[in-house]
């Protein structure tokens, strides 16, 4: 496959991404066009457009990948995501508007305290800059392996040439261009996945019955796992862990918030959820349904597969088994998943450093909007800072437990948000900064020991365990004479 080719289609589809920016952003490039969208998005464009956000470039290839490990039980987390997104939409949507407010975290601020405010804002800070930049290091790792090294692009010029990418068609307008370049986004994306399930077809010479016959019979197809209660695959781990995780990281996660909260109303926001929730499913299907098929294919015709399952996928892409032509359809699939999570990553980041930390809101417009934008280049260049880190450190196990420590940092949100809706204590403020910090100490010590000593492994619900011990230990500082109501919040 001719390089420029896939230089001309990248080139194209940045254009048609800048295209939606300008038209977008001319008339309102302001701060509540960028943190809001002026609360004027339609929940069916965002619905699509928090698919793209979800499916992360690794999501890409990483789920396709996995089957050869669990088989397709990840779908019993996903069934419990579905649960989660009826929850968001029944529980802290009607709270966040009844509040109206820009960043989430700002709810903290009017329940219990400054302190816990300031700490729910800075946990979702660290962990959204550093999960975000080590998704999207892994994709540009891809794109520098598979495209980019064929012209002698140094990794540091494609690192910044991508972000740079992002920052240009996000600066002016934020979440009121992302709703719309990123349901681009999730179409090509989705497009592209369905692309590829084609040329796996057809390379295993199968009709569709054929090939929903083979994915059927094939001994991968094994959604569920009652049997084994120490297997992290278990069905009530993964469910039940798959509804606080989207709890957590959609319905705590400001990234994922800010664009429900662009909605018209509560109504439009509950509608988006809802759509937003049942699509999800399927198309995790089809991620896990590729996977099936790529083993099989390897089986039949005795391909050898990498060593590591995130690279089954760009294996089978890059090296021409299924075509010349499969590598363009991957090349756009991966741009779209991974910017679409990244350009979301950093509107979020920007608007809560803006809100939370600075507390632009009390500021004059003029002066809000210069320091939004000060703002949002300085998140732009730590990205590339952090990614080019990543480079250096080069040790695949230590951005696995950069991923690790990310998700280590939610239960503390979890907590902090639970304690607040389902009780009516007050907690001392000053103590929650330490429980916070504690509690995925405790955590990490804890699954270490257990580990150690019992032999078993926490998988998901060491989430539910870190957001108990949170809850746990506000319950404990809380003063006995000082009560307050979540209605008054």
């Amino acid at each position: 496959m001719n390089s420029y080719i896939i230089l001309f289609i990248i080139a194209a589809y940045f254009g048609i991404l800048l295209l939606i920016a300008w038209i977008t952003g001319r008339k309102h490039s302001g701060n509540e066009a960028f943190f809001l969208g002026n609360r004027k998005s339609p929940w069916y464009i965002v619905s699509i457009g928090m698919i793209g956000t979800s499916l992360s470039g690794v999501t890409f290839v990483s789920v396709p990948g996995m089957v050869r490990g669990i088989d397709m039980t990840y779908m019993q987390t996903v069934l419990g995501f579905f649960v989660g997104y009826i929850l968001i939409a029944k529980v802290l949507l009607p709270l966040y508007y009844k509040l109206q407010l820009t960043s989430i975290y700002s709810y903290l601020d009017s329940r219990i305290g400054r302190r816990s405010y300031k700490t729910g804002a800075s946990f979702f800070l660290l962990s959204k800059i550093v999960g975000a930049a080590a998704r999207l290091y892994l994709v540009v790792l891809i794109l520098q392996t598979y495209v980019f090294s064929t012209w002698n692009i140094p990794f540091a010029v494609t690192v910044i040439l991508s972000i740079f990418m992002v920052w240009l068609y996000t600066y002016r307008s934020g979440i009121k261009t992302i709703i719309w370049t990123d349901t681009i986004q999730a179409l090509c994306l989705v497009a592209m996945l369905i692309v590829i399930i084609w040329q796996v077809k057809d390379k295993m010479d199968l009709s569709t019955g054929g090939m929903i016959q083979t994915l059927v019979e094939s001994p991968r197809f094994r959604i569920f796992e009652f049997g084994d209660w120490h297997s992290t695959q278990n069905f009530f781990k993964q469910f039940f862990s798959g509804i606080f995780i989207t709890i957590v990281m959609t319905g705590l996660d400001q990234d994922m918030m800010q664009k429900n909260l662009s909605c018209k109303n509560l109504k439009d926001a509950q509608k988006n959820m809802y759509t937003y929730g049942f699509a999800f499913t399927p198309v995790n299907f089809l991620f896990l349904a590729l996977g099936v098929l790529l083993l099989t294919l390897a089986n039949q015709q005795q391909i050898q597969l990498p060593q590591l399952n995130d690279d089954i996928l760009p294996m089978f892409c890059t090296s021409g088994i299924l075509g010349s032509s499969i590598l363009i359809f991957f090349t756009i699939g991966i741009i779209a998943a991974a910017f679409s999570s990244a350009d979301s990553a950093l509107t979020a980041l920007t608007t809560s450093f803006c809100v939370d930390i600075l507390g632009v809101e009390q500021e004059e417009a003029q002066k809000a909007k210069r320091t939004r934008l000060k703002v949002h280049l300085m998140i732009s260049v730590l990205f590339a800072i952090i990614i080019l880190i990543f480079k250096a450190v080069n040790n695949r196990s230590v951005i696995d437990a950069i991923y690790m420590i990310a998700s280590y940092t939610y239960g503390p949100l979890l907590g902090l948000f639970v304690f607040g809706l389902f009780t009516r204590k007050q907690p001392r403020d000053k103590y929650v900064p330490y429980i916070c910090i504690a509690s995925p100490l405790i955590c990490f010590t804890l699954d270490y020991l257990v580990k150690q000593y019992a032999g078993y492994t926490f998988g998901y619900e060491m989430l539910m365990v870190n957001g108990g011990i949170t809850f746990a230990g506000l319950w404990a500082v809380s003063a006995h004479n000082k009560q307050t109501s979540i209605h008054s919040s």
